[in-house]
C-alpha cells in the first residue's frame, strides 16, 4: 500500500508513529511525506532524523526544507574563514527562515550538533537530495505528488519544465483544475483556507487533492492511502 501525508511541522514523532499504527502501516507499505516536515513546531529536528533513517519512507522537498538549506552555511565549523564570509545576504536568508517558523529547527539541530554533528551532515545530504515530485500508478489511478500543486499549469508542460518556486510556492484555488485522468496530491496550503468545512479534512477537486490538515496551526497531520484513497486520522 502507498500512503501520502504532508506538512508536519514540526508535530511530536511518537504521535505520528500512532497514526501510522492506526492506519495499519507495515514494513511492506511506503509512505511520502509532501514536504513541511520542519519548522511551526518543536520536533522538526527529530522528525527529519527519524525519518532518514526509515527504508520505505520518501520525503519530498518543502518549501520549509528550502528554508533550511538555503542556511545551511550556520552549519559550517566556526571560524575566522567561515566568519569573513558571512554576507547581508546570508543574515537575510536567516531573518527570512525566523520569520517563517524556524527557530524551533533550528534549536533541534542545535541540539544535534553538540550530540552528533555527523548526524546533522547526514540530514543536510538527506534534503539536498529530496526530489521536488514524484510520479505514482497505483489502484488503477495515476497521482503526481508535489509539495505544493503546479503553478502556471498547463497540461502540455513537461514536470521536470516546472520551477522549484511553481512546486513549492503555489496556492491554488478550488477553480483550478489539472489532467484528467491523473490526480495531483499536494499540501502546503491549509484545507482551511479552501472551505471551512474542510477544516482538518482533506480537500478534493476532479483533478487534486489538498492534504494539509493544519498541523502547523495546532491541528493534526492526516494520512492519505493512495490505493483506494481512504483516508486516516
Amino acid at each position: 500500500m502507498i500512503y501520502v501525508t504532508s506538512d508536519l511541522h514540526g508535530f511530536r514523532p511518537e504521535t505520528f508513529q500512532a497514526l501510522l499504527a492506526r492506519a495499519g502501516f507495515s514494513d511492506d507499505d511506503f509512505l511520502f511525506i509532501l514536504g513541511d516536515v520542519i519548522d511551526r513546531g518543536e520536533h522538526g529536528a527529530a522528525l527529519l532524523l527519524w525519518l532518514t533513517q526509515q527504508p520505505n519512507m520518501q520525503l519530498i522537498l518543502g518549501n520549509h526544507e528550502a528554508l533550511l538549506l538555503a542556511c545551511r552555511f550556520l552549519f559550517r565549523a566556526v571560524n575566522e574563514d567561515s566568519l569573513a564570509d558571512l554576507t547581508g545576504e546570508h543574515l537575510l536568508l536567516l531573518e527570512n527562515w525566523m520569520q517563517n517558523g524556524g527557530s524551533p529547527t533550528l534549536a533541534g539541530f542545535r541540539k544535534l550538533l553538540r550530540d552528533d554533528p555527523d548526524l546533522v551532515e547526514g540530514i543536510l545530504e538527506y534534503l539536498e537530495d529530496a526530489p521536488l515530485y514524484e510520479t505514482v500508478e497505483t489502484g488503477g489511478r495515476q497521482y503526481v505528488l508535489v509539495h505544493s500543486g503546479l503553478g502556471n499549469f498547463r497540461p502540455d508542460k513537461d514536470l521536470d519544465d516546472y520551477t522549484a518556486e511553481e512546486l513549492l510556492m503555489t496556492r491554488p484555488t478550488p477553480d483550478d483544475a489539472y489532467w484528467n485522468g491523473t490526480t495531483v496530491v499536494f499540501g502546503h496550503t491549509p484545507t482551511e483556507y479552501f472551505s471551512e468545512a474542510s477544516r482538518g479534512r482533506a480537500f478534493r477537486t476532479p483533478t487534486w487533492i489538498c492534504i494539509d490538515t493544519g498541523a502547523a496551526r495546532c491541528g493534526t497531520p492526516m494520512l492519505l492511502r493512495l490505493d483506494d484513497e481512504r483516508e486516516f486520522y
